[in-house]
C-alpha cells in the first residue's frame, strides 16, 4: 500500500499529519502504539465518513508527524492535537482514540471538556500498570544509549513486529485488507519505535496523573472493547476507567479482541452518533446517582 496523500497542520512547533475525509458533524480520529493513521481507516473510519466529516492523525513522533522533546507525555501529546483541531477549524468534534491513542483522548477531554462533544474509547488504556511495551521499547528513548540501542534493534524488529501486528487482533486473526495494506514501514520505523519508547517510559507518571483527574472529568464517555481483549485488560482498564469517570458507559464486545473496532463498525458508529446527539449525556443526567 502507497501511504495515504497526507495534509500537514503545525501545531505547538509540531508538523502534525492529517488525513480528512466526508462531511457532517466532525470525528477526530487518535491510532495506538506502534501504528499510523492507517489504521483507522482500514478499519471503522470509512463507514464513519458517509455521515461525518473524520479527520486523522498521526500521532506527534508517528506516520509522518513530526515530535519534539516530552510529547511521549499524553496531556502535552493531547494539548498539541488540540492546537491542530482549532487550527483545522474543528468545533465540538467527538474524539475516537484507540488503546494509547484513548489515553491521549482521555487528557484531551480532562484539559478541554467544553470544546468537545465526548469520548469513545476503543480500548483505553487508562491507569497504570506494567506493561510489556516498556520492556520492549521503553529502553529505545535512554538518553545516550537510546538511540544506539534502537539502531542495534533492526534485526529483532524485523522478526518481532509482525508478531505484535497479528497478535493486536487476536482471538481473530488480522483481515487480509489490513495484512495487505498496512504501511510496516511507517510503523516499524527507526524514529516511530523510539517514540513508542518514548511513551512508554512516560505511560506510568502520565496515567496517574489521568487517573487523579478522572472524578472530575465533565465530558461524556463511551468505552467500545472486546471481552476477550489481551492487550488492555477490560477489566483492570475499561470497566475500572468507566467506575471512576462520571458520565462514562462501558460496552463491551463479546468473543473479541483489542482491534474489536475493525469488526464491529456498527458499534463504533452507534457509540459516535449518541455522543455526537447528546443522548448519553442526556440518559447520564436521568441516572440515578447511584445506579
Amino acid at each position: 500500500m502507497q501511504h495515504m496523500k497526507r495534509n500537514t497542520v503545525v501545531a505547538g512547533g509540531v508538523d502534525l499529519a492529517w488525513v480528512e475525509q466526508g462531511r457532517g458533524p466532525p470525528v477526530v480520529y487518535l491510532h495506538g502504539a506502534l501504528t499510523t493513521l492507517e489504521e483507522g481507516w482500514l478499519g471503522p473510519l470509512p463507514d464513519l465518513a458517509t455521515e461525518h466529516r473524520v479527520i486523522a492523525f498521526d500521532r506527534p513522533g508517528h506516520g509522518l508527524s513530526g515530535t519534539a522533546p516530552g510529547l511521549g507525555a499524553v496531556w502535552r501529546q493531547a494539548a498539541v492535537i488540540r492546537g491542530a483541531v482549532r487550527a483545522l477549524d474543528v468545533v465540538d468534534p467527538v474524539l475516537v482514540g484507540h488503546s494509547f491513542g484513548g489515553a491521549v483522548a482521555l487528557a484531551y477531554a480532562l484539559q478541554f471538556p467544553d470544546e468537545i462533544r465526548g469520548v469513545v474509547g476503543l480500548a483505553p488504556i487508562a491507569l497504570p500498570e506494567a506493561r510489556l511495551e516498556t520492556a520492549l521499547f521503553g529502553v529505545r528513548s535512554w538518553p545516550g544509549s537510546g538511540p544506539w540501542i534502537n539502531a542495534m534493534a533492526a534485526p529483532v524488529d524485523a522478526a518481532l513486529l509482525p508478531i505484535l501486528w497479528r497478535a493486536m487482533f487476536l482471538p481473530q486473526s488480522m483481515p487480509d485488507r489490513f495484512a495487505s495494506d498496512f504501511p510496516r514501514d511507517l510503523a516499524g520505523g527507526r524514529s516511530q519505535l523510539r517514540a513508542d519508547g518514548e511513551e512508554a517510559l512516560a505511560m506510568p507518571m502520565e496515567l496517574s496523573r489521568s487517573a487523579l483527574a478522572y472524578g472530575g472529568a465533565r465530558a461524556p464517555l463511551i468505552i467500545l472493547q472486546g471481552e476477550r481483549d489481551a492487550v488492555v485488560s477490560p477489566w483492570r482498564q475499561g470497566r475500572m476507567l468507566a467506575a471512576l469517570w462520571p458520565r462514562a458507559e462501558f460496552r463491551g464486545l463479546a468473543g473479541l479482541g483489542h482491534m474489536a473496532h475493525h469488526f464491529r463498525p456498527d458499534a463504533v458508529i452507534q457509540a459516535v452518533e449518541d455522543l455526537a446527539s447528546g443522548s448519553l449525556a442526556r440518559r447520564a443526567e436521568r441516572a440515578p446517582a447511584f445506579a
